[in-house]
């Protein structure tokens, strides 16, 4: 069984920063996929960034590139969602998500290819 638990969103005003967190627990993958998805109201669930464990090969939607990183920290088992000059458009309700193995580069964006999600965290920007 795998546990993912997300924390760190909230409420912030255009331009600000937020990061959320994606601890893993439970069983232990070698070379997994982590990813974050987000889901605004009315609409449907899409991708935000993926990364590659082993490797660290990362990959974005065209809307957050250059504004979104996913580091991450092997001590903690843990990955992040690093939002930087957040726009009231990233408001949403985002979800980390993992798959046991590598996601060719076409199917990152694809939810239905990741094994477990966290229960999701709301970032809401607004002035």
């Amino acid at each position: 069984q795998v546990l993912l638990e997300e924390s760190g969103g909230g409420l912030v005003q255009p331009g600000a920063s937020l990061r959320l967190s994606c601890t893993v627990s439970g069983r232990t993958f070698s070379g997994p996929t982590v990813a974050w998805f987000r889901q605004a109201p009315g609409k449907e669930r899409e991708f935000v960034g993926a990364r590659r464990w082993s490797g660290g090969d990362t990959f974005y939607a065209e809307s957050v590139k250059g504004r979104f990183t996913i580091p991450k920290d092997n001590s903690k088992n843990a990955y992040y969602l690093q939002m930087d000059r957040l726009k009231p458009d990233d408001t949403a309700v985002y979800y980390c998500a993992i798959r046991n193995s590598r996601l060719i580069v076409s199917s990152l964006r694809f939810g239905e290819h990741y094994d477990y999600w966290g229960q999701g965290t709301q970032v809401t920007v607004h002035s």
